[in-house]
């Protein structure tokens, strides 16, 4: 062998090597960035169903990533996030509360709305009390529940009632959707005013009645990553996820709406 053929052999092997440790220091590279660590997600209790299957999906995307949901009402959620409660990630079931943390400078960046929903009566299964609309609301002689005032889904049905000129007789106020849920599930009430993904999620122990679309409320449901988030990466992987196809998809299989729709 000449030496000038030896010295090529070396000059070809030297690229070679270069190349491989190139792809190392890619793969390395990626390696470093996936997601890691817990992301905490605090959601309005309407999103409970359709955020549990999220968070399935999306841990099974992300190996590395353990998504803790706080489920309430969002007014309540809004309230720990102001007083300091870590969250990385706040998908509320109206835009007021969600407006006033990004007020309070704790919105990283700005929150977008991600789906829709609409209110329904909800009734036991089989409706023994023969509720048949909004009207209803004003006898005394029935049982009647709504969720607390300062409650998305509590605001929207007074809207709701209102609108229809209906002065309601209230025998309680529950903090939260599914609260009010699990007494009209249990025959403890006669009626009250929900989001129809609630009533859908009890698979027909609870029957819905439909709110005429006059009267009716569309609540607009925003995500945002927080500022103080503790793991902001995958805070903004998380909201990616919903905002995606698949997320999208999981959320109108529990009848929520995209905006689109």
């Amino acid at each position: 062998m000449t030496k000038a053929t030896t010295a090529s052999s070396r000059i070809l092997s030297l690229i070679l090597l270069a190349v491989v440790a190139c792809s190392v220091g890619v793969d390395a590279s990626t390696s470093a960035t996936d997601l890691q660590g817990e992301v905490l997600v605090s959601a309005a209790a309407s999103l409970t169903d359709a955020f549990g299957e999220i968070e399935s999906a999306f841990e099974e995307a992300n190996a590395g990533v353990e998504v803790i949901l706080n489920l309430g009402a969002s007014s309540a959620l809004r309230e720990q996030i102001l007083e300091g409660a870590p969250t990385d990630v706040f998908a509320s079931a109206d835009t007021s509360n969600m407006d006033q943390v990004a007020e309070a400078g704790e919105v990283a960046g700005q929150a977008e709305i991600f789906v829709t929903n609409l209110l329904q009566i909800a009734v036991p299964a089989g409706n023994e009390a023969g509720v048949t609309g909004l009207d209803d609301f004003a006898h005394e002689d029935l049982l009647i529940g709504l969720c607390a005032e300062d409650v998305p889904c509590g605001e929207f049905g007074r809207q709701a009632l209102a609108g229809a000129g209906v002065t309601p007789a209230i025998d309680t106020n529950e903090p939260d959707v599914r609260a009010l849920l699990t007494k009209i599930e249990a025959g403890e009430l006669d009626a009250g005013i929900t989001y129809v993904t609630d009533v859908l999620s009890t698979e027909g122990t609870v029957d819905g009645i439909d709110i005429p679309a006059e009267d009716n409320v569309v609540a607009e449901y925003p995500i945002a990553v927080l500022a103080g988030a503790p793991n902001p990466d995958a805070a903004a992987s998380f909201v990616e996820f919903v905002l995606s196809d698949q997320g999208q998809a999981i959320l109108t299989g529990y009848g929520f709406h995209r905006l689109d729709d």
